[in-house]
């Protein structure tokens, strides 16, 4: 069984920084592709922000200059370090990732649960 286990949600101020760490743990052979996503009011969940295995980065313009994605792929683990942080920002921020599991040539996309990031005064 693969999981992704999220942490570092919470509360902050505006202009305030907070940290999202991620990491994969089971039966994985290889890690492609990783990702935040996150999801304000109705379904529609936006990327925020990706990286490759081989290090390749992407942003939502939204977020430029200001977050910062990176991964450990010794420990499976990504993280999100988000810096002046806005009210608009404020969301349920998932983490994602596509895979290899053991045993089988498919890639799969797994889930986190979700971790409540909530930028207020």
């Amino acid at each position: 069984q693969v999981q992704l286990v999220e942490s570092g949600g919470g509360l902050v101020q505006p202009g305030g920084s907070l940290r999202l760490s991620c990491a994969a743990s089971g039966s994985i052979f290889s890690i492609n592709h990783m990702a935040w996503y996150r999801q304000a009011q109705g379904p529609q969940r936006e990327l925020v922000a990706s990286i490759t295995s081989g290090g390749i980065i992407n942003y939502v313009d939204s977020v430029k200059g200001r977050f910062t994605i990176s991964r450990d792929n010794a420990k499976n683990t990504v993280s999100l370090q988000m810096n002046s942080l806005k009210p608009e920002d404020t969301a349920v921020y998932y983490c994602n990732a596509r895979m290899v599991i053991l045993g089988s040539p498919y890639e799969y996309q797994y889930w986190g649960q979700g971790t409540q990031v909530t930028v207020s005064s």
